[in-house]
């Protein structure tokens, strides 16, 4: 099964997302965090190093209760943002000075590609990129044999309500299409990991105010969908959706007095195995390949 890119993502706004300035971690990925956090319990590798994927954007509050989980293991940290890049080696990494830096355990600025991490963590990212499976290849890439990912990103019942009152007013959409957990299951297979595990839960936020909820969702990011309104609105159109956010139906009934939007949040792992080796009359293995397998157990080599 071949994936094309998200159909309803426009590669130049994701582009425009990745180039505003962030000053914090989002509190709804924040949230998550701690959540997919408690989901560790569950596995029992105890990774010696692991690797954060844009912690900046899943949540820094995230990343030191990693460091609180695993206090032996090295950390490494990677943003895909240049510009955030240069921000996280000042927070991340130590000072000259400090004897942390010398320790061999001090977090580590930039992508690991040997297969060298025994954890891959990445919060709220798969959602927003235009190159999925180019994402899920980096950190199988990443990844030591036997070691896991761990992943969370938002599903199609995301703002289910709002969706419904641009439809109803005959507005674009406000946001592209997410993906469902069981299309992202067949993504990590196709890119070589095994044992997906996927799961859900619909978390519903309230907000005092329409203005209070357009703020919130500037925060998580902005409107991807290739066919989202090309111009900048007017007044006009903004006093238009004020109103018809504090008269719909779909946000107001589960909470009078305050405004309410479904968010889907998928949690998905899944384990990167020692690679099997198809052979036909003619196979081309690298010697890496070759290498892992002879490593971890040579019963990998099917029958010729």
């Amino acid at each position: 099964m071949n994936h094309p890119s998200p159909p309803t993502i426009d590669p130049p706004a994701v582009q425009r997302l990745e180039r505003l300035p962030l000053d914090q971690s989002p509190w709804l990925h924040e949230e998550v965090a701690r959540r997919m956090a408690e989901r560790l319990q569950w596995i029992k590798l105890q990774p010696d190093a692991w690797l954060d994927w844009a912690p900046s954007w899943g949540g820094l509050q995230g990343h030191a209760k990693l460091l609180e989980l695993y206090p032996k293991a090295r950390a490494h940290v990677h943003e895909p943002v240049p510009a955030r890049a240069a921000k996280a080696r000042q927070t991340h990494e130590p000072a000259w000075w400090q004897p942390a830096r010398w320790s061999g355990r001090a977090p580590a600025v930039g992508l690991p590609t040997d297969g060298s991490v025994q954890m891959v963590w990445s919060n709220m990212a798969l959602h927003a990129t235009d190159r999925p499976q180019d994402l899920i290849g980096q950190w199988h890439k990443a990844l030591a044999v036997d070691g896991f990912l761990m992943f969370s990103c938002l599903g199609p019942d995301t703002l289910q309500e709002l969706r419904a009152l641009y439809a109803q007013a005959g507005w674009p959409a406000p946001g592209h299409v997410f993906t469902d957990m069981h299309d992202w299951g067949d993504m990590l297979v196709e890119a070589g990991f095994a044992e997906p595990v996927m799961d859900m839960e619909r978390v519903v936020l309230t907000f005092e105010s329409p203005e209070r909820l357009l703020k919130e969702l500037r925060e998580l990011g902005r409107n991807l969908h290739p066919a989202r309104f090309a111009a900048c609105r007017g007044r006009s159109w903004h006093a238009q959706l004020l109103h018809a956010l504090r008269t719909s139906p779909a946000l107001t009934e589960p909470a009078p007095g305050s405004l309410s939007l479904t968010f889907e949040i998928i949690y998905g792992h899944a384990f990167k195995p020692v690679p099997r080796i198809r052979l036909s009359s003619q196979s081309a293995v690298s010697l890496q390949e070759m290498k892992t397998v002879l490593r971890h157990n040579k019963k990998n080599l099917p029958p010729v």
